[in-house]
Parts: structure tokens; C-alpha cells; sequence
């Protein structure tokens, strides 16, 4: 493990900002801040090596919106040269803590996401029912207002346990520290950047670690602040939901949602990971059925592109041919086509 100030050297050595600048750039290239800060590309990259290195670096505002897609969420985001420094420290930091995260730790990794925790789940489904012969059950459990609530002195804690360098700790901190959240001083973070999607994970991995190791669970699976854990008993199950929530509480100051935390018999269908899991088969939640048709909807209006379309339907298709979707794949199609020329 490097020490002092190795590490920090790393996330502003100028090879890594402009890989950074690579990463935070792809798919926005026409976006009029990414030509704006191209225009000078190497005095704006010299200048952010420059601001790193003296500690004189400092984020702008967030810029924040309303998503509805079609459930309403805050999104606030960093302006684009905050963008590059988040990629730049990922970079760097980010092998350190992977290696460490569990195997059913499924967001924001490479070669892991929803499709991934999906035949995870599947998997386990069939190993805790002998094969669909048995019933058993799924704690579906959800962590109330989790980006809210996310405490800054905990995470640095846990994050200080593999980083020593203190010029590294510092630029997390001018990062945890710009903030939108109203009367939430030293906790949560927004939506919708590439650090709080990390740090998401970090923080949680504390968790991973109690569910696997103390509570010696066998099928877990955690997408986030979304996780399940499935067993023949419901007993066990209450037992460990109350022993999670007790850890929460009293290790990372959050604790489960008391209505979106509950045990359901795997027969009944859970939902997980934007699919109902029903026994034998699995059907796309209602919410991305509602996201797709709005879509279409805008299209019809002129809002978006055919380009644009076809390339969200591609994006759509892919993930729907997971569940068994194949008349509703179709229905959808003949939305998009009919009456439009």
C-alpha cells in the first residue's frame, strides 16, 4: 500500500486526468459544456493538474433537477471539470477497495450490474428451494433515504482504514463537502455522481461484511442499497432483519426502510432489480413497462430523435428479454411505429 503522498501524486499525474477526461467525456461529446472546456482542452486539464497539486482545487456549485422516470428522484449534478477529478481519483483509489468488496456486491463494478445480480438470484432461488421442490422465503430489505443519510465522519473512517494518504482524504472531503442538502451538515450525498455511486459501495461493504462474516449468510445479494437475502426459514430471516437494522443503526447511523423491508415466500414473487421474480418466471416491473411508453410518448411529440428512440429501445430490449416479456417486446414495437412517419 502506498503511503504520505504517492497516492495523491497518482490522481493528478497529468496521464491519468486526461484518461479521466476520456471517461467523463464518453457519450456527452456533444454536449455544449464538454465543447466549452475542449475549447482549451490542455489549459483547463493544466490547470485542474495545477489546482490539485497545490490543494487549491475547489468544486462548483451542483446543478440540480427533478427526474421523473417515472419515479421522482433529485438529481444533482457536478459541473464537468469536478467530473474528471471524480474519475480521476476512482481510478486511482478504486482498485484498492474492489478487491476487497464482496462477489454478490453488484452495482457500479465492471462486469457486474442488475443482469448480474439477476442470475445471482436466480441461482439461489434454486439452491435454497432444492431445484423449486421447497418453499422458502427472501428478506427484501431497502435502506430508508440512504444518500440522504449517509454519514461523511463514518465513511472517512472507513475509507482512512486503506487510504493513509492525507492529501487524498482531503480531496474526498472537498467532494463529500459540496453538497445541496438542505439543514444536513456532514451527511448524505447526490444522486447522480460517479463518487456517491463509490463511496455507495464502500460504505455498504461494511455491511457485506457483517451479513457474510458475523451473520454467516449464505445467499445475500446487495445492488446498492437494495438487498436481499434468502433462506428456508422465516425465522432466520426476522432474526437477522432485526440484527441488520441493529447493525445499521449503530455502526452507520441509517437504518431499513420499515416499509419497503419485509419477508416474502419466494412463491409469492419478489421484486428485485426492476423484475418481478415470480416462481417459474420473471416479469418486468410495472415502473420500467411506465419508463418505456413514456418514452415512446415523447418521441411521438417530436421530443426525441428516431435515432434516439431506436438506440433507448435497443438499450430497453436487451434488459426485457431477461424477463418473459416476448408480447409485451412486441407491443411495444408497434407503439413506436404506428402512426408516426
Amino acid at each position: 500500500m502506498m503511503e504520505t503522498n504517492e497516492l495523491y501524486k497518482e490522481i493528478f499525474n497529468f496521464s491519468n486526468l486526461i484518461s479521466a477526461w476520456r471517461k467523463a467525456r464518453k457519450g456527452k461529446t456533444k454536449k455544449n459544456y464538454v465543447i466549452e472546456f475542449e475549447r482549451n482542452l490542455l489549459e483547463n486539464l493544466f490547470k485542474l493538474k495545477e489546482e490539485l497539486q497545490n490543494q487549491t482545487y475547489f468544486p462548483k456549485p451542483l446543478k440540480t433537477f427533478i427526474l421523473r422516470d417515472p419515479k421522482t428522484r433529485k438529481i444533482s449534478k457536478s459541473d464537468f471539470r469536478d467530473r474528471i477529478v471524480h474519475h480521476a481519483l476512482i481510478r486511482v483509489i478504486g482498485p484498492i477497495f474492489e478487491k476487497s468488496f464482496i462477489y454478490d456486491s453488484c452495482a457500479n463494478q465492471i462486469n457486474k450490474g442488475t443482469l448480474f445480480a439477476l442470475k445471482r438470484f436466480n441461482l439461489f432461488k434454486t439452491k435454497v428451494t432444492h431445484n423449486l421442490k421447497l418453499g422458502a422465503f427472501c428478506l427484501k430489505a431497502d435502506i430508508k433515504h440512504y444518500f440522504q443519510e449517509v454519514n461523511h465522519r463514518i465513511l472517512i473512517k472507513v475509507i482512512s482504514r486503506k487510504i493513509h494518504d492525507e492529501k487524498v482524504l482531503w480531496l474526498i472531503k472537498q467532494i463529500l463537502n459540496n453538497n445541496v442538502l438542505d439543514n444536513n451538515e456532514g451527511r448524505g450525498m447526490p444522486l447522480g455522481n460517479l463518487t456517491s455511486q463509490f463511496f455507495a459501495n464502500v460504505y455498504l461493504n461494511e455491511l457485506d461484511y457483517f451479513v457474510k462474516h458475523k451473520l454467516k449468510v449464505k445467499y445475500y445479494i446487495r445492488y446498492v442499497d437494495d438487498f436481499v437475502l434468502l433462506n428456508s426459514s422465516k425465522e432466520k430471516l426476522t432474526e437477522w432483519g432485526g440484527a441488520i437494522d441493529d447493525f445499521l443503526r449503530d455502526n452507520l447511523k441509517i437504518k431499513l426502510h420499515p416499509q419497503k423491508s419485509r419477508i416474502i415466500s419466494l412463491s409469492e414473487g419478489v421484486d428485485f432489480v426492476g423484475f418481478r421474480n415470480l416462481w417459474r418466471y420473471k416479469l418486468l416491473r410495472k415502473r420500467n413497462i411506465k419508463k418505456i411508453l413514456a418514452k415512446i410518448g415523447k418521441y411521438k411529440k417530436r421530443e426525441i430523435t428516431k435515432e434516439k428512440m431506436l438506440e433507448i429501445f435497443q438499450g430497453w430490449n436487451a434488459y426485457a428479454k431477461w424477463a418473459n416479456s416476448f408480447n409485451l417486446r412486441k407491443e411495444v414495437v408497434k407503439k413506436i411505429y404506428s402512426n408516426h412517419d
